[in-house]
Parts: C-alpha cells; sequence; structure tokens
C-alpha cells in the first residue's frame, strides 16, 4: 500500500537516496529542504518537496499543513535533515555548537512531535532518526556533532517505550562515512585514513543507507523498535 513518507533534508546526499528509495516502491513521498532547489527526478516523479528551516517551528507547522492537505498524515517519517559546523573545542565558539544541536537534534524533536499527532491518531506509524557512527565513536573537532547524534539514540529509545503501544516504532541508523558530496570535500589523505579503519575497505554508498532505513519502515521490521542499526562497514562496531 502507498504511504504517506516525509524525508527531512531530502534534497541531497542521504536523504535523496531515501526519498528516491520509497518513491520507487510506489509510497507518497514528501521532502523537506532549507535552501537552493529540489532535484528535478525526484519532483518529476511526483515527490512533494516543500522548503522548511527545522530550526523554525512556524516553518515546520506550515511544511506539515502542506503535506497533509496533499498526501494526508505523515505514517512514516525520516528525520534526516542536519549540519556540521567542525571545530576544535577550544576554538568551537558557542554558536557552532549551539547551531548543530538546534538542527540536528532539537529539529528532530520538533518534526518528530509534529508527526506523532497523526501517528497517535492512527494509532501507527514508523519513525527512523539518521544519527551517525560519530555520534558512538567521537571524532576530533566534531564534539557539537557528536552529541547532537549521539543525543538521538536516547530520544528514539524513550519514545520507543513511551509509544510503542500505540504500535509508533521509533528506531535510529548510524551510517560511517558515505561518498556523497560532503565526503567529496574531504582531502585524498582524509578519505584514506578513514577508510583505513573501515573493515570493508571502503565508503558507503546512499542507496545502501536508504536501503537499512527502508526495512526499518516496513512491515518486515514491525517488532524492531529502539535499535540502532550500523551501516558503517564496520567501523563503530562493538560501540
Amino acid at each position: 500500500m502507498s504511504r504517506s513518507v516525509l524525508v527531512t533534508g531530502g534534497n541531497r546526499g542521504i536523504g535523496l537516496a531515501i526519498a528516491q528509495a520509497f518513491a520507487d516502491a510506489g509510497d507518497k513521498v514528501a521532502i523537506t529542504y532549507r535552501s537552493g532547489e529540489p532535484p528535478k527526478e525526484l519532483v518529476a516523479q511526483g515527490v512533494l518537496a516543500v522548503r522548511c528551516d527545522i530550526t523554525d517551528p512556524e516553518q515546520v507547522e506550515q511544511a506539515y499543513k502542506e503535506i497533509e492537505s496533499t498526501h494526508g498524515n505523515v505514517e512514516v517519517l525520516i528525520a534526516n535533515a542536519g549540519i556540521t559546523r567542525d571545530q576544535l573545542l577550544m576554538r568551537m565558539t558557542e554558536e557552532d555548537f549551539s547551531v548543530v544541536l538546534d538542527t540536528n537534534l532539537t529539529g528532530t524533536f520538533r518534526v518528530v512531535k509534529r508527526a506523532n499527532r497523526g501517528m497517535l491518531r492512527a494509532k501507527k506509524g514508523r519513525v527512523v532518526l539518521i544519527s551517525s557512527a560519530v555520534g558512538l565513536l567521537g571524532a576530533p573537532g566534531q564534539a557539537n556533532y557528536a552529541a547532537s547524534k549521539a543525543g538521538l539514540v536516547g530520544f528514539a529509545r524513550s519514545l520507543a517505550r513511551e509509544l510503542g503501544s500505540r504500535n509508533i516504532t521509533f528506531n535510529v541508523v548510524a551510517p560511517g562515512l558515505v561518498d556523497t558530496d560532503m565526503a567529496r570535500q574531504l582531502s585524498d589523505e582524509q578519505r584514506t585514513a578513514i577508510v583505513t579503519n573501515v573493515p570493508l575497505a571502503r565508503l558507503a554508498q546512499p542507496e545502501e543507507i536508504a536501503a537499512a532505513v527502508r526495512f526499518l519502515a516496513s512491515d518486515d521490521a514491525s517488532y524492531i523498535t529502539g535499535a540502532v542499526i550500523p551501516v558503517d562497514g564496520g567501523l563503530g562496531m562493538g560501540h
């Protein structure tokens, strides 16, 4: 059956691959994006693209109203939108820290809380949060990013306990370094250093993250909640 699916930050990278996977499966897909233009290939497939900065509660509310009027209540939410502001601790400003937390963690709170209105009425729902292997391992220069991504685990597990009886599942996917524009901004030396620590000795492809997300949103995963699924080539095993 075609479901109403929302992917935040679905205009590029991992979010784009996730949105594409659900659209290819015949779901009614909406994406949010903060800047630029929505991907033409998704729009051509009928994907609803809504401009929304998830740090602004009013924009979040307006985005949901637009999505609900077109696709109905969101049944599957993929909270993917996120940013980085990497800096060593002694050089990291309070703004560097707070902006990343407000987008990656508090922004996720906003979109999840709003989606739960419809999910509670329907007594069913699937929520998948996109974290990071860095949230489990830590990384120099990414204290803000790692804190925000680690926070998603506690957030999801608390809600898994709070809302499990309503047939709403909350799970987390923790990718390693993925072959996206963000990874391509790294130098060859930086990428080599990361891949050296990955047992599978390569970067992930966005479609591999999307496959894990689609599984967690499927009927096959109906008894999985509060899980953290690493898709990192073995980088974070044991954490």
